[in-house]
């Protein structure tokens, strides 16, 4: 891997302009991605991980957000593309397979021509070696009968076959990111497996990184070497995935990774299976003062009610944003 990331993200900061007023749904979030590389980027719901990924490809509204920031690919700074150079990244160089592939797929069009259509544009393909390309893509995530597949639409492939090819269309030009926003959602355990092990092959055989994002903790630790943890629109920790599964520094990653169902764990009297994380997110339009995980940490102290934690360095791919590790 370089020492320059693919993509470097710095100070991200979205907001968003609706009926109720300004809300900040993406507060100073920084990240790399190093060329080959497979980060995860998990939190709950709501907690600013997809809208940090449609920023990199500027797919957010115009009209109503704003972002602050550099978004850097390869040296270039997205946050300033024009139009025309970001449509030439997207699909291309980088790619984004979404979390519902059947709201995702235009149900009009047949999904060879779909994939065909992005192959066009950014290869420069004739419809006839676009057509092959996307037959041969197909068979890469093993879809049976790719050539049948081709000519269906997307109501007439099951979950599964959607998702794969949603796949195959993020991945039928090469691009060197992948965004994987929630790839197995509704899935069943077995379509996933097969998902996150296509996913993991293409990957070493195309040599592009990827950025996962997800809720699920299990998938990050089979796939990623490297996992970000946001919580109401911040980053509050980063670090490898084995320092941060064994040490967890921050109580919120600490209850993530204590509510995740563990094999052979047996009840205990009067205790819950599973441990849970008291209380719900914050609203965007009501963040509590200091530290904006305070009102549901069992850990809190005064410091935390009246100021928020700096990012606290503790190595190359180790921060935490606490005051119990400030000192």
């Amino acid at each position: 891997m370089n020492d320059t990331p693919l993509l470097s993200i710095q100070n991200l900061k979205v907001t968003f302009q609706i009926y109720e007023g300004v809300v900040q749904a993406v507060d100073d979030v920084t990240l790399d991605i190093g060329t080959g590389e497979t980060v995860g980027l998990v939190g709950e719901s709501g907690c600013g991980k997809s809208v940090t990924a449609l920023s990199i490809l500027q797919l957010l509204p115009r009209e109503s957000s704003r972002i602050d920031g550099r978004i850097l690919f390869d040296g270039r700074n997205l946050v300033d593309a024009g139009e025309s150079e970001l449509r030439n990244l997207r699909g291309n160089a980088i790619s984004m397979i979404f979390q519902e592939p059947m709201t995702s797929l235009n149900p009009v069009l047949t999904v060879g021509r779909q994939i065909e259509e992005a192959i066009m544009l950014h290869q420069g393909l004739s419809l006839t070696d676009a057509r092959i390309r996307a037959v041969d893509m197909l068979r890469l995530v093993q879809i049976p009968a790719p050539e049948a597949r081709a000519r269906e639409y997307p109501h007439r492939l099951s979950g599964g076959m959607r998702q794969r090819a949603m796949i195959a269309m993020a991945l039928s030009c090469r691009p060197r990111l992948l965004l994987a926003d929630e790839p197995t959602t509704a899935l069943d355990v077995t379509i996933q497996a097969q998902i996150l092990e296509l996913m993991e092959d293409l990957k070493e055989k195309l040599g592009m990184a990827i950025l996962l994002i997800t809720h699920d903790l299990g998938l990050i630790a089979q796939m990623a070497s490297r996992v970000i943890v946001m919580y109401a629109g911040q980053v509050i920790e980063e670090g490898l995935v084995t320092d941060l599964f064994h040490d967890p520094l921050h109580p919120y990653t600490r209850g993530l990774l204590g509510s995740i169902p563990v094999l052979g764990r047996k009840f205990t009297a009067g205790r819950r299976q599973l441990e849970e994380i008291p209380g719900i997110v914050p609203s965007l339009f009501d963040m509590p003062r200091g530290c904006r995980f305070n009102l549901r940490c069992p850990h809190v102290m005064d410091v935390c009610r009246e100021k928020q934690s700096p990012m606290i360095q503790l190595g190359p791919h180790r921060r935490v944003m606490c005051w119990l590790k400030a000192g």
